[in-house]
């Protein structure tokens, strides 16, 4: 019987308690699929992000224990989530990959739905989308659901609300993806951008199997802020119809009060309102260079041909 091999790719940053939690139980998951898809097998891919505390330990005993399935990749430093996805698609030996969170908040359990999607329906891609946020707080929720629309309104690729990650890939659609070396990575983006045949599992939202989240209030935030920058073009044509219309108003406003001086002569020195333009007009201008400044810094980088990242040890 011919094996194939499902390669999943496991980010890690501080992830020490949640490491060995989530092996069992993706294990278990491909015991339970044994009768229905006997001639498939797991391949881990744990990619340790720099982590402080001793994620890469575990990963190290796993390893260890079962070292035909389990492999890791250990940085450097911390290169970031994407820096690791890509290094984990790179190492990815199998016909079709996966991608999951240690955390199990992705539920192990649709990898048997996604299976299906791919080898009984035709899906080239099979993800999980949560359909609500229970148990985050109101204002992370909001500011997610506000992003999704703003996006989704600036951009030519659509990103589906409350997707994950998580997802089952052919390895076609991972070569494609492998082929954007790009360094500035928004994968949500770029797994809705190669396209292909596409469709989504809602689950509802799960707390962390142990530990804390190492993502901030203002990580994601600024996130959200790569994420529109690399796959929308808006921000600089806002910068531009923004520094029009404030061309326009203070055109306007000039020729009001040269009239009103004229007709009415100038009672007062001015100098309140002149400085209030001046003002107003230096922080538009701020703000356009600003925007200009994020797209030419991620040309800059880009142009640096830097790794996306770099690997201590791996094995």
């Amino acid at each position: 019987m011919t094996k194939h091999t499902i390669s999943i790719i496991v980010p890690c940053y501080n992830e020490e308690p949640t490491i060995a939690l989530f092996y069992p139980a993706v294990q278990e998951v491909f015991a339970d699929m044994a009768d229905n898809y006997p001639d498939y097998e797991p391949e881990y891919w744990f990619v340790n992000d720099g982590s402080t505390d001793d994620s890469i330990g575990e990963m190290r005993k796993l390893q260890s224990t079962d070292p035909e399935h389990v492999h890791y990749i250990d940085f450097s430093r911390n290169f970031g989530k994407e820096s690791a996805l890509y290094a984990g698609l790179q190492h990815a030996t199998g016909e079709l990959v996966a991608v999951m969170d240690v955390d199990l908040q992705d539920p192990p359990a649709l990898l048997t739905q996604m299976l299906d999607g791919v080898t009984k329906e035709g899906y080239d891609i099979v993800g999980a989308r949560r359909v609500d946020r229970n148990g985050e707080p109101p204002i992370r929720s909001f500011f997610s659901k506000m992003f999704y629309r703003l996006i989704n309104r600036i951009s030519q690729t659509h990103i589906v609300p409350g997707a994950r990650d998580y997802r089952l890939m052919t390895r076609q659609v991972v070569n494609a993806i492998l082929s954007m070396a790009e360094v500035n990575r928004f994968s949500k983006g770029i797994f809705s951008w190669v396209g292909f045949k596409t469709t989504y599992i809602d689950f509802e939202n799960r707390d962390r199997v142990a530990g804390d989240t190492s993502w901030s209030f203002f990580q994601l935030f600024s996130y959200s802020l790569e994420g529109i920058i690399d796959f929308s073009d808006a921000p600089l044509s806002i910068a531009s119809f923004t520094g029009f219309i404030s061309f326009f108003a203070a055109l306007i406003a000039l020729i009001f009060i040269v009239i009103r001086a004229l007709v009415f002569g100038d009672h007062t020195t001015g100098w309140p309102s002149m400085v209030s333009i001046v003002l107003l007009m230096g922080g538009l201008q701020l703000f356009c260079l600003g925007i200009l400044g994020k797209y030419i810094g991620r040309l800059y980088l880009e142009s640096k041909h830097r790794p996306i990242y770099i690997v201590k040890d791996e094995k």
